[in-house]
């Protein structure tokens, strides 16, 4: 059975913490994994992970004192990982940890990169105020129209995902801005996608980080793909799933595994 390295990236997430911890292992009932918090926080969040990693030992935690940046941490995530699969997720429960077990379905199904997409059918980007969704669908935009390797995927810029482990080895990822999934997607040999649909939820606790710096990073960033990632993503095969496949897929896995 495949194991699965989940990266997630924390600054000052200490509320959301347990309950992301609790879903997670819900979500993936007798599937291996680790949950590797790469964390840039100011508060008691990584007290808060020490804490509860003492009774779990799925739980990693790389605490960085002097640097900062949710890419970063998501390449610093990826160089801790030892799983088939590694994942990249948000702690704000924004991301629903119970969609990891629709990635690693698909991961099975010989996918090179899985990407849960709200913007197919069976997805929602409900969890988003209007103002975020102006955001976040002119970033998506911009991405497809300058990037080509993006113009596939209809859910580029969500920054949640899992990809083969081995895929990140030996590419050199320039970790500029918070859209990490858009490097991935332009700097490795990713072949094969498999997009599953998901519902992009409300943030329970903490606070958005989304900020003109981040998004003026996220410029920078494409542009620089433009330049050293112009051809990459030809050949490239993207097949959704619809939620009646997803649903069977569940089921025929717990016949054959719970």
């Amino acid at each position: 059975m495949k194991k699965i390295s989940i990266v997630v990236p924390t600054y000052n997430e200490r509320d959301n913490i347990p309950t992301l911890l609790d879903r997670i292992d819900n979500a993936l009932p007798g599937i291996p994994y680790e949950v590797i918090f790469v964390d840039d926080s100011t508060d008691d969040t990584p007290q808060v992970i020490e804490s509860l990693a003492q009774n779990n030992p799925h739980v990693v935690l790389f605490h960085r004192e002097n640097e900062k940046g949710l890419a970063t941490a998501v390449v610093k995530g990826f160089t801790l990982a030892t799983g088939d699969y590694v994942a990249c997720m948000d702690a704000d429960l924004q991301h629903p940890p119970e969609v990891l077990f629709d990635m690693y379905l698909a991961m099975n199904a010989n996918a090179d990169m899985a990407i849960p997409s709200r913007f197919i059918p069976g997805g929602s980007d409900g969890g988003l105020d209007i103002f975020r969704k102006i955001v976040s669908g002119t970033a998506r935009y911009i991405g497809i129209i300058l990037l080509p390797c993006l113009r596939k995927i209809t859910d580029p810029t969500s920054g949640l995902f899992m990809v083969r482990r081995e895929l990140l080895e030996d590419v050199h990822l320039n970790p500029v801005g918070w859209k990490i999934m858009v490097e991935v997607i332009a700097m490795c040999p990713v072949k094969k996608v498999l997009e599953t649909p998901y519902a992009f939820h409300d943030r329970e606790a903490g606070e958005s980080k989304l900020s003109t710096k981040v998004s003026l990073q996220y410029l920078q960033q494409v542009f620089t793909l433009m330049r050293t990632a112009a051809n990459k993503g030809r050949g490239m095969r993207v097949i959704r799933w619809t939620p009646a496949k997803l649903n069977e897929r569940k089921e025929n896995y717990k016949k054959n595994h719970l």
